[in-house]
């Protein structure tokens, strides 16, 4: 290395220390002599800024503590130890605030300020006597009024009993709130009673999960909760309030706050901690919030997609509408979309909850012969039906259709296309709007008349050898048909109908006519069993002066047979159908047949009718014998369920072949 004779040398005396600093272009050393005074002064400001960056720090550090801790928070907003509020009151008043008529649960010391609360500002609590009941009544409000559904129910055992009927409910697309009790937050991962990871259990099945931490946080959080599960493509959703954010505060800082008095420092720092987490917990719980909903956004087709949809039905010849249940969601009233398709006047197949859409004696309604009608179709349009297993996966259209697909889900919108389908035109949005507007559009639209004739011929057809069918009596008991005629008969204007079952329900879909918009619940395309006593509880709370009629299977009737009390206690009659013919027969035709054995299949031709009475209904037994007087007895159920008694009507079926060849896997 080159030095510059301004360096000096190794070795003269007095030579002061060399600071070497690289300089380039060009590149060479440039030393400087630095004094001792210097020296000391560039040390003390590396230090001062040494010092002061630590400080910022800490700073930092201390400040981010105390945010978490909610020191600083509860330097600007008040705690209220003496109040005797609780957070139930909170959740309560914001349920109140989105119209929330009735609360289902099934109680539990974590959720009792929820019901005690919500009883006072008078929303009905109904308890029932499984949580999968609870949520599923929940899930029938939601669908039938249009305004979300509750649930609440207690923690560990509480909320795993409620997971099939929330996976339910995501399938079904029904805007849902459950509310789950939980453990202290504080607690949590240290044995508390019934404490499991509650959130986790939930992510797949909801579209929000969260756990709420502090009381303030209780109304914003259940506002975006409710917005969440009626947005978009509606679904459940779960808010977890641990125990701590429900019970007042004297409660909570004498089972949490750790004791009064205590020794040394540790002892002080745990009790000094305690009681901050107890305070904070509380800290503005009482300050004025804003309960109002929050807005639901809506997808919708845009003005383009519905003139592209209109050219491509005005040039077709056999066009066909499938109509599923997420067209009856809101904003759109059923009757406008009811209107709507009549003005279209294209044949029109209703599945799920559009059944009845369309009056029972509707020319544009078809209920048989969907695969044929399909296959001679040359645009169809899918307004909120689904190419899933039901239209077997979009393998039944006819080579060259037009299909027109509208669905608020992007996932759902185009299930199996382009495997065994594919869309002409596929609108992401609300499928009722879409056809209303679509109706504008047409104004004039004729549907050609040999298309409709050819389908309501065959319509006819197929009713007649149904007929025949059900006149033809069975090997034993009677024929589930002709009971089924017979009931679908004696059905006033305002009955509803709710499906819970196999293979009988699967025969009542083909031959009971639901009278009206929204008169049909079945469970969607998860294909749940068990249903029927949530179902029922819900559409008799939703509308009082129906006639709820549940559709049974022997196997799925054992879910919920104990709701009888509920129905009992709740004064809310309904009529159960239950077709027994002691076998789980929707799985034992193909078992039978293709595997060569019934196993677990047999049940007993059980006293169900006995049953009910225990439990205060009132019961029918129907046999062959009671073939000539079988409407009188059937009438003779609807009188006692006027009387406010819920009936079970056991009925003793045999067998048919009426859906030999029908899967259920």
């Amino acid at each position: 290395m080159a030095v510059s004779p301004e360096m000096g040398t190794a070795g003269t005396g007095g030579a002061s220390p060399l600071i070497v600093t690289s300089l380039s272009p060009p590149c060479h050393l440039l030393v400087t002599s630095l004094s001792p005074s210097s020296i000391t002064m560039d040390l003390l400001t590396a230090v001062g800024c040494a010092a002061a960056v630590l400080l910022v720090t800490t700073t930092v550090a201390l400040l981010g503590v105390a945010h978490h801790l909610g020191l600083l928070y509860q330097l600007f907003h008040k705690v209220e130890p003496k109040s005797p509020r609780h957070g139930g009151e909170l959740v309560a008043d914001v349920l109140k605030a989105h119209g929330v008529r009735f609360v289902f649960t099934l109680a539990g010391g974590h959720i009792s300020p929820i019901l005690v609360a919500a009883e006072k500002v008078g929303i009905r609590v109904v308890d029932t006597r499984h949580e999968a009941t609870a949520v599923f009544a929940a899930d029938a409000v939601s669908r039938l009024s249009g305004r979300i559904g509750v649930a609440a129910v207690t923690a560990g055992p509480g909320v795993t009993n409620a997971v099939t009927a929330i996976k339910n409910a995501q399938m079904a697309e029904s805007p849902l709130l459950l509310i789950g009790g939980a453990a202290a937050s504080l607690q949590k991962g240290r044995g508390a009673l019934q404490d499991i990871d509650q959130l986790s259990l939930f992510r797949t099945l909801c579209k929000a999960c969260v756990s709420v931490p502090t009381v303030r946080q209780i109304v914003p959080t259940l506002r975006r909760a409710i917005a969440t599960a009626q947005s978009g493509t509606p679904g459940p959703v779960f808010v977890e309030l641990p125990i701590d954010v429900l019970y007042p505060f004297h409660v909570v800082e004498k089972e949490v706050g750790g004791p009064k008095n205590t020794r040394g420092l540790r002892g002080k720092l745990v009790q000094w901690y305690l009681q901050n987490y107890v305070r904070n917990l509380f800290a503005g719980a009482w300050e004025s919030q804003d309960f109002t909903p929050l807005p639901v956004k809506v997808p919708l087709g845009t003005e383009d997609e519905v003139q592209r949809c209109a050219e491509l039905v005005s040039r077709a010849t056999k066009p066909l509408v499938l109509v599923g249940s997420q067209a009856m969601l809101p904003p759109t009233p059923a009757e406008e979309l009811r209107d709507a398709l009549e003005a279209l006047g294209i044949p029109c197949y209703l599945g799920g909850a559009a059944r009845g859409l369309l009056p029972p004696d509707s020319p544009l309604l078809l209920r048989h012969n969907r695969r044929d009608a399909l296959r001679d179709a040359d645009l169809v349009l899918l307004a909120g039906s689904v190419c899933d297993f039901r239209l077997s996966y979009g393998r039944l259209f006819a080579r060259g259709a037009a299909i027109v697909a509208v669905n608020r889900d992007g996932v759902q919108l185009l299930r199996n296309a382009d495997v065994f389908w594919k869309p002409r035109l596929a609108v992401r949005g609300d499928a009722a709007s879409f056809v209303v507007g679509l109706a504008r559009k047409l104004r004039g639209f004729s549907c050609p008349k040999e298309w409709l004739q050819g389908l309501r011929e065959a319509e006819q057809r197929k009713e007649r050898a149904n007929r025949e069918k059900a006149a033809t009596p069975t090997a034993q008991h009677l024929n589930p048909m002709d009971l089924l005629y017979r009931m679908d008969a004696l059905l006033p204007p305002d009955s509803l109908l709710v499906a819970d079952g196999g293979d009988f329900v699967g025969t009542a879909a083909y031959i009971v006519r639901p009278r009206r918009p929204l008169s049909w619940l079945d469970p969607g395309a998860f294909g749940t069993l068990g249903v029927g006593g949530g179902f029922a509880l819900g559409a008799k709370l939703c509308r009082p002066e129906a006639e709820v009629w549940i559709i049974y299977g022997d196997g799925s009737l054992g879910y919920s047979l104990m709701e009888f009390d509920t129905f009992v206690r709740h004064k809310t009659p309904v009529i159960a159908l239950v077709g027994n013919d002691a076998c789980w027969s929707q799985i034992a035709r193909e078992q039978v047949a293709m595997l060569g054995s019934n196993v677990a299949c047999g049940l007993e031709f059980v006293d169900y009718h006995a049953a009910a009475e225990a439990l205060g209904g009132k019961g029918f037994v129907l046999g062959r014998q009671d073939g000539e007087r079988l409407d009188a007895l059937l009438r003779s159920a609807q009188d006692q369920c006027r009387r406010g008694r819920p009936v079970l009507i056991n009925a003793l079926i045999g067998k048919t072949d009426f859906r030999q060849g029908s899967i259920s896997v």
